[in-house]
């Protein structure tokens, strides 16, 4: 990216306007609350009123700094620096092309969009404005990935000849996600469960391999458990309605939500935002209107529970990614195998293991225990790093290895819409 006005002082903050206030814009705008002298939020677009003014409150925001949609925004001369774009994913580009066209710069939740064709229109309009964007994908800042990737950067395993990974997405993740939830269908999420949930692990085996081109991809996968036929005997409509086995059911909402207090910002509307219902309130939602009350065997999802992943790339390496949906732990793991060695762990443990040949008389490999000693909040402080990154690019810093730059993730979002076309049409695809 060449840009033709310069770079953002350093005696002053970056400017930043919040588009779509939902959970991930505010973990991400709550770095200008840590580093003030760093990033400051000047404005907000959201349709929803509420939301609106809750973020106005947060940051001290006037009214006139406060818009129902992006076209209102850019009718006005530029406002900021940079746009937090942390719309669904079916608007991802539709709000980013005018706001690349307005001047602001762009910190862009991830998936980049919903189809190879937009994602790439994206990118040229980024280049013809000289605008920049940085995509969301924060387990590269994540020290468990950042660490592994820097062992790849010293040559120490040598070229890498094969990458699997897992993404294990346990099941009250799942029902509040994918089954129950707003990504739970392609047509109002925007995206399939590959590209909404595991587009970090594509993007991830892209960063790994360094920038090799990946040439072909296949893939299979369905929906297996959540269907009405699936439905054990007893099951109802609503958990908390007329479910005659909500008691023992292992996807009880009033188990999940209320006992246990899981996804409360996504369940209970604008918590993330300082909204606090009590919890009278979530059982008697969760009894009649709310989504997340819904029986899981009798909702209108239609994206996967399961797909697997196979990749080649112009080397010949090659990689795969297997996709589990509703298991009892949530994780994910990497194994890494080069000429000279390999790397392999479990991101929630850690740590990982690096391992060499040994050929020597009473050995055959050594290994290498490496502790990250770091906390799981925030994908281990990837999501705040990730804006440090981008504040400091905007800058004229020099970008670190896990520079998302939309330039550098195209590959693994080429990979998981190849895969999806794959499934779909059960076929091997060229990339």
């Amino acid at each position: 990216m060449n840009r033709s006005e310069g770079f953002i002082s350093a005696n002053r903050p970056v400017t930043a306007v919040i588009v779509g206030a939902g959970h991930r814009s505010l973990v991400y705008a709550s770095y200008a609350e840590e580093h003030p002298e760093e990033l400051s939020i000047v404005a907000v677009v959201d349709p929803d009123p509420v939301r609106r003014q809750l973020v106005a409150d947060q940051y001290k925001l006037a009214d006139d700094m406060c818009f129902e949609t992006v076209e209102q925004l850019i009718a006005r001369p530029r406002l900021a620096d940079a746009a937090i774009n942390g719309t669904m994913d079916s608007v991802h580009v539709q709000t980013s092309l005018p706001l690349l066209k307005a001047g602001y710069h762009i910190l862009l939740e991830k998936p980049i969009g919903i189809s190879e064709e937009e994602t790439l229109e994206l990118l040229q309009t980024a280049e013809r404005c000289e605008r920049l964007v940085m995509v969301c994908h924060v387990l590269r800042y994540a020290p468990f990935y950042a660490a592994i990737r820097q062992i790849i950067e010293d040559g120490e395993i040598g070229g890498i000849v094969n990458i699997q990974t897992s993404e294990n997405v346990s099941y009250h993740h799942m029902a509040m996600g994918y089954v129950r939830g707003k990504w739970n269908r392609k047509d109002t999420g925007g995206s399939s469960m590959l590209m909404a949930k595991c587009c970090h692990d594509l993007d991830l085996i892209a960063w790994m391999k360094g920038g090799a081109k990946p040439v072909s991809v296949s893939s299979f996968g369905g929906l297996l458990q959540f269907r009405p036929e699936r439905a054990p005997e007893g099951a109802g409509t609503r958990c908390l309605a007329d479910c005659q086995i909500e008691e023992s059911c292992m996807y009880s909402a009033r188990k999940h939500y209320v006992e246990q207090g899981l996804w409360v910002p996504y369940v209970s509307y604008n918590e993330h935002l300082g909204v606090k219902q009590t919890q009278e309130q979530i059982l008697e939602s969760l009894r009649t209107d709310n989504p997340y009350g819904r029986c899981v065997w009798h909702c209108d999802n239609d994206v996967v529970d399961h797909q697997a992943v196979i990749v080649e790339f112009e080397d010949g390496s090659t990689a795969s990614h297997n996709l589990n949906g509703a298991t009892s732990r949530p994780c994910r793991s990497m194994h890494i195998v080069g000429e000279k060695g390999e790397i392999q762990g479990v991101l929630e443990d850690g740590y990982f293991v690096v391992r060499h040949p040994d050929p020597r008389q009473g050995s055959e490999y050594s290994e290498r225990k490496v502790e990250l000693n770091v906390s799981m909040d925030m994908h281990g402080g990837g999501d705040l790093r990730l804006v440090a990154d981008f504040v400091n690019a905007l800058r004229g810093g020099t970008p670190s290895l896990s520079s998302t730059s939309l330039e550098k993730s195209v590959y693994g979002h080429r990979i998981g819409f190849g895969a999806d076309r794959s499934r779909e049409e059960g076929r091997i695809v060229s990339l």
